[in-house]
């Protein structure tokens, strides 16, 4: 799992949901999760800023983030509690565009920027406010897919499992950068990138539990590339690719990739795609660098756009933007097939996380 996302093996009891207000979303939606179920009961919805697509959760603070993906981008804070959520500060702009993914590092809050093609860093006060101006990391380069990889488009950042670096993938120019963010003034500061597929268009990535396989999920391949993660060097390098799709989409339907989630056992990956809307479930009983496609089910809805795995390891929760809802699977503990158990609405779904 990555950044945005809570590996609490105490189990959450709150589950919280972003969404797309240009796309009929209320903000964010809060529900209360059975623990011996997994079924999500919504609780309240709070208003938030613009396109609430990202959310992260600093768990001791009690302190959810959500950026806004706007022109304008921004990034808000909350504070969670039985009575649901109250603002924590001012909304805070991130000097970019289009902010689609945020992550915690330290006391910063991390956003890749898409529209802009950059990093934002933002320093956070003692309480976990965001404060002061953001340092802004702007990517070079582009692809050879003239629509979308006209100049870069930073999709995602977050820290590796060391804590040491901070890693950004970006669709358009088919690369994963490794930084260091400096102590001294919480900059980013450009250590390396490695170039994967021309025209893959890498979108989403996560690290397994042995903290030294990354998957990279591809938004316009349907490809999984399998990486090996060097912490001590901060050196990332491509070993194996795995198809993520079982056999041709149809012709009029062309996949596009989304999120890619580990199990916390380690036993099995999935994938989200949308436009064939489906759920790709790999066995890693080979070992980790070595993803073997079992099984590929329907995602429960249309344009699956996050795919979570819960605290407890034993669901899975996929936001379905087109569809609007949120549903939850149980995987089949041989295979990892997902099995579709329950759904709630939300228009215009976006992002899931679990929280207290």
């Amino acid at each position: 799992m990555d950044g945005a996302r809570s590996t609490d093996q105490g189990g959450g009891h709150r589950a919280y949901i972003g969404s797309f207000t240009s796309g009929g979303g209320r903000g964010i939606t809060t529900a209360a999760v059975d623990p011996a179920t997994g079924t999500l009961t919504p609780l309240a919805v709070t208003p938030t800023a613009e396109n609430p697509s990202c959310l992260t959760l600093a768990r001791e603070q009690g302190v959810l983030y959500a950026v806004s993906e706007a022109e304008r981008g921004a990034v808000a804070a909350f504070r969670t509690g039985a009575e649901g959520l109250t603002a924590h500060g001012p909304i805070v702009p991130v000097g970019a565009s289009g902010p689609t993914h945020l992550s915690l590092a330290g006391q910063r809050l991390l956003t890749a920027n898409y529209t802009s093609g950059s990093v934002s860093s933002i320093p956070l006060d003692a309480d976990g406010v965001p404060c002061g101006p953001p340092a802004v990391l702007a990517h070079q380069g582009s692809g050879p897919d003239t629509e979308r990889q006209q100049g870069p488009h930073a999709h995602q950042v977050l820290p590796d499992p060391s804590g040491r670096w901070v890693l950004g993938v970006d669709l358009g120019t088919d690369s994963v950068r490794i930084c260091s963010l400096d102590p001294s003034d919480g900059r980013l500061r450009p250590h390396g990138e490695t170039r994967l597929r021309a025209g893959s268009g890498p979108r989403n990535l996560a690290f397994h539990p042995d903290g030294e396989t990354v998957y990279v999920l591809h938004e316009l391949e349907p490809l999984l590339t399998v990486c090996r993660w060097d912490a001590r060097e901060g050196r990332l390098e491509a070993t194996a690719e795995a198809a993520v799709l079982s056999g041709d989409a149809p012709a009029d339907t062309r996949p596009y990739p989304s999120v890619v989630a580990v199990s916390p056992d380690g036993r099995f990956a999935w994938a989200a795609v949308r436009g064939v809307d489906t759920i790709a479930a790999f066995s890693l009983a080979d070992g980790p660098a070595k993803p073997r496609l079992t099984a590929s089910a329907g995602c429960g809805g249309s344009w699956p756009r996050d795919l979570v795995v819960d605290p407890s390891g034993r669901r899975l929760y996929v936001a379905n933007e087109w569809s609007g809802d949120v549903t939850w699977f149980e995987p089949d503990p041989l295979t990892g097939e997902p099995r579709a158990v329950g759904s709630i609405e939300v228009p215009a779904a976006a992002c899931v996380v679990f929280g207290p």
